[in-house]
């Protein structure tokens, strides 16, 4: 290959695989280990900003620290002339964003399980002092298995640089759809930026589309700024309330209002509960205590996010809605006693009010037919007749198409009052012969799941495993299949007695503090270190480790390592010539040093008598260098390299 597509004499360029704003992404194949990687390079515009190329690469040496399963690793950062450069893991997969093109919105147990993912590896990330700044989903990849990982951290800033604007060129960095308030506004940015921006990712999860979308970047980046997002059940009615406040306290305007970390987000989706809604109404059924620790349960008025001194006004179409701050908290101590006849006075109206429809409502309004209309339907029809609707479960229908409405109660034509509550069940369509995902569930729920979907449970074996006891780890067939004439699946179930495991980390490259902390933050432990020579990294940095990154060890596992101890030095040596046999030989220089033995520099190089007599060899500390005309030693030759 032309060594115009070789990067500092290693990395060898094959396809370009991706081109964003900032660069070109290439796969490439690292010569010296025999893997294929991805080769990030900064596009040329950029590098004539010199204060932008050092960002550039203190951001990406920073981010190379990071070691999770959910972040995309990096093995190398460098500069070949013009040419700045990063070296990734190569991911074989999709980007978050085609997946959401392909089959938006997500099942929202889906989205939930990829949210968890995204959490841990940014959450990882901010520990370690790291923010992404970009967080998008086409910066997040998902592999075959269904795994992210997430790239793109080399726009990141360290925590400790606060600089978020270059003002000689007025650019905020970042994607105008998924960036928060404060990055609109050309502010400050720390962790609370990630947060809302997973909040639009979570958003557009769940519905398919991005809560603010405009003409331009300018029109989006205001409505960042100063509207109210939408709740997404809007657009998807089947979202549990639960994670509906996940979304809508990630996106709070004020980042103090929002969560606190990424803990508190896996917390919160960790305790999500799936109950009903009243459609029409804005209240939540029931409180995801994990939000409410994290402050959100304070001061909320109508279950979206604002709280005791605002008023929201709320149409379920998603457009005009306002909030309208009180301006008054400074005079609460002088109104005290006005404020108490004012509310023992509205207390006296409410019950008033609250006797009235109790004893004196008229059941007048007749119940409109909701039966094989989709949901979002019904909804617009009862509100139509000032009723109301509540989803009370899901049934299996081969003759209602899938989320059309099932039946009522009460029945249509039924008098009722004013501000009713319709039940309706909805289809699933028919279910029947595709083999569901069984997977992660117990035996009783696995079992009641096959029922469900037209199966019974066949054989039932154990295997060794990290997950709890009686959990299901496989199964056949696999889900999602056409089961065509299969009335069974066998499944396989933990048997509880495996340790947990855990990926052991890419450690090269990286000094001994940081691989320790990397190693403590997964629960293994730093073993035996030793000195080692190496030329492919710097004084001090890790070149060997006893396991290979992505082993799957137990917790407390120890992982040896080796340090470079040394700088590579050079020696000049003369050929003796004119001992060559004839005009052309085969030439062979062996070097044995302090960096391994026999180690063939040139190796059976076709060489002439009458061709360039000295020749540079490079090495580490005290060796041997051995020169060899036609497979015959001419030349023997201890040296100090230096």
């Amino acid at each position: 290959m032309d060594n115009k597509n070789v990067i500092a004499g290693r990395y060898e360029l094959i396809e370009k695989i991706g081109d964003g704003g900032m660069a070109v992404v290439y796969k490439a194949k690292c010569r010296l280990l025999k893997r294929f990687v991805a080769v990030k390079i900064l596009k040329p515009e950029f590098t004539k900003d010199i204060k932008f190329v050092e960002n550039f690469r203190r951001e990406s040496h920073a981010a190379a620290s990071l070691s999770h399963q959910n972040i995309v690793s990096i093995f190398d950062v460098g500069q070949e002339g013009n040419v700045n450069y990063i070296v990734m893991e190569l991911v074989d997969g999709k980007t978050l964003s085609e997946v959401i093109d392909e089959r938006s919105p997500l099942n929202y147990k889906e989205a939930i399980d990829y949210a968890k993912q995204i959490a841990q590896g940014l959450w990882a990330a901010h520990k370690n002092g790291i923010i992404h700044r970009d967080v998008k989903p086409h910066n997040i990849l998902v592999t075959s298995e269904g795994v992210l990982k997430i790239t793109d951290f080399g726009i990141a800033k360290a925590v400790s640089d606060t600089t978020i604007v270059d003002s000689s060129k007025e650019q905020v960095m970042g994607s105008v759809h998924y960036f928060s308030p404060e990055q609109a506004k050309g502010a400050k940015v720390d962790e609370k930026s990630d947060i809302y921006s997973f909040g639009i990712l979570l958003f557009e999860m769940l519905t398919g589309k991005v809560p603010f979308d405009g003409d331009n970047p300018v029109t989006v980046a205001l409505m960042q700024i100063n509207e109210m997002i939408t709740p997404p059940s809007v657009y998807n009615h089947n979202i549990p309330p639960n994670l509906e406040k996940i979304v809508l306290k990630a996106t709070e305007k004020n980042p103090e209002s929002r969560f606190h970390s990424f803990g508190e987000i896996l917390e919160a989706l960790d305790n999500v509960t799936v109950v009903g809604r009243v459609m029409g109404d804005t209240s939540v059924y029931r409180r995801n205590d994990a939000i409410d620790k994290a402050g959100y349960s304070e001061g909320i008025s109508d279950g979206y996010g604002e709280n005791v001194n605002s008023k929201m006004e709320y149409n379920p179409s998603g457009t005009n809605m306002r909030s309208t701050k009180n301006k008054s908290g400074n005079k609460r101590g002088r109104n005290r006693k006005k404020i108490i006849g004012i509310v023992a006075l509205a207390v006296i109206v409410v019950g008033i009010i609250g006797s009235i429809f109790v004893f004196g409502s008229k059941k007048n309004i007749e119940v409109p037919d909701l039966k094989g209309m989709t949901l979002e339907e019904a909804e617009q029809k009862v509100k139509e007749v000032n009723l109301k609707i509540e989803v009370d479960g899901y049934e299996e229908s081969d003759k209602v198409k899938r989320d059309g409405i099932i039946s009522q109660n009460p029945e249509a034509g039924t008098k009722v009052a004013k501000g009713e509550i319709i039940k309706v069940k909805i289809s699933k369509g028919n279910v029947k012969g595709i083999v569901p995902n069984l997977i992660g569930k117990t035996q009783d729920e696995a079992k009641q799941m096959a029922e469900e979907y037209g199966f019974s449970i066949g054989t039932v074996s154990e295997k060794a495993s990290d997950k709890p006891k009686g959990t299901v780890i496989e199964q056949s067939p696999k889900a999602g299949a056409k089961a065509s004439g299969v009335t069974s699946i066998n499944i396989v179930v933990s048997d509880g007695s495996g340790k947990e495991k855990v990926e052991v980390p890419n450690l090269l490259g990286m000094t001994k503090e940081a691989a320790k902390k990397s190693l403590e933050n997964l629960g293994l432990k730093l073993g035996k270190v030793t000195e080692g020579v190496s030329d492919e990294y710097g004084k001090d940095q890790i070149i060997w480790q006893s396991y290979n990154s992505g082993t799957k060890v137990e917790k407390n596992e120890t992982v040896d390592i080796k340090i470079n101890k040394g700088e590579i030095g050079k020696v000049n040596i003369y050929l003796p010539l004119d001992e060559a046999k004839s005009d052309t030989f085969i030439l062979d220089i062996v070097v044995s040093d302090e960096a391994g033995k026999n180690r063939h520099v040139v190796n059976k190089k076709k060489y002439r008598k009458n061709g360039q007599e000295m020749v540079t060899i490079e090495g580490t500390g005290r060796g041997v260098i051995s020169v060899r005309f036609d497979g015959v030693e001419v030349l023997r030759k201890e040296v100090k390299f230096s």
